[in-house]
């Protein structure tokens, strides 16, 4: 007996990994979906550990998939910063833009996290702002946008940056909201794809670095060492598919389907839960 429960522990903890990393890039929501598939199935995540892992485990991911950027960036911003080569302009203004972004976002989330923790985490919240982020995908579902990298201002990066801040709520999907205003704002999609997922690094990688004490503190580390690293390596492994997925469904512009998944969704949530 003891055996089975070991065994469905390895199983809860690979699926809700699995979820959270395929969910977590695409415009559905991978808040929401823990929110909801707790209520489902009756599943309890002991300890904070699991979502603060599986969501580094995510952060991996995108660092892979936009290393070429990251290092482009790094290595243009140090030029920029040490020479003032015009070449590398554009690169250390992306820099600046992608800090001035996360501000509102680090500021929020500190201020409203025991309140969105206690009062929006609940089922019938998700089910509405699952509406509301399929709306918004339907509304951007045709846009193309003019912006480059390089036509991105201080008041674009403001406004993407209030827009993730809304998705601390579950349900309202980060890359979503984030990738709904920059194309509002005219950004081009694949502009719009590397902001909103090079904006994803510096929030995921601020909060894994704050909840470090959280880890190390949690009862359940030891005896649930091993499905927290379960979880953890799928997480990345669906992240960084779920990614690549979907950079090319953009690319082709079906939004639309994630319109109608967020709809369906968000209305069986409604009904049923």
């Amino acid at each position: 007996m003891e055996t089975m429960t070991e065994i469905w522990l390895l199983i809860k903890y690979l699926f809700l990994g699995l979820v959270q990393g395929f969910t977590e890039p695409i415009p559905i929501s991978s808040s929401g979906h823990l929110v909801i598939l707790r209520q489902l199935f009756g599943i309890e995540i002991e300890g904070l550990s699991f979502e603060i892992l599986v969501n580094f485990g995510s952060l991996i991911a995108v660092l892979i998939i936009y290393r070429k950027d990251i290092l482009r960036l790094i290595q243009n911003g140090i030029r920029y910063l040490a020479t003032k080569d015009t070449d590398a302009k554009d690169d250390f203004q992306f820099i600046v833009y992608l800090i001035i972004a996360t501000i509102p976002t680090g500021i929020l989330g500190l201020l409203l996290e025991d309140f969105i923790e206690s009062k929006l985490s609940t089922v019938a919240v998700v089910g509405f702002t699952l509406l509301i982020t399929g709306i918004a995908l339907w509304i951007i579902r045709n846009l193309r946008g003019w912006k480059g990298d390089s036509q991105i201002t201080v008041k674009d990066a403001i406004i993407v940056g209030l827009a993730q801040s809304v998705a601390l709520i579950p349900g309202i999907s980060r890359s979503g909201a984030t990738i709904v205003a920059a194309m509002l704002l005219g950004m081009k999609i694949e502009t719009a794809l590397r902001f909103s997922f090079l904006l994803y690094i510096p929030v995921s990688l601020g909060i894994s670095i704050l909840s470090v004490g959280d880890i190390l503190g949690d009862d359940n580390i030891n005896t649930l060492a091993i499905p927290y690293i379960l979880a953890f390596m799928a997480s990345i492994l669906a992240t960084y598919y779920s990614l690549r997925w979907f950079m090319n469904i953009m690319k082709h512009g079906n939004l639309k389907y994630f319109t109608f998944y967020c709809f369906i969704v968000g209305i069986l949530v409604i009904l049923f839960l």
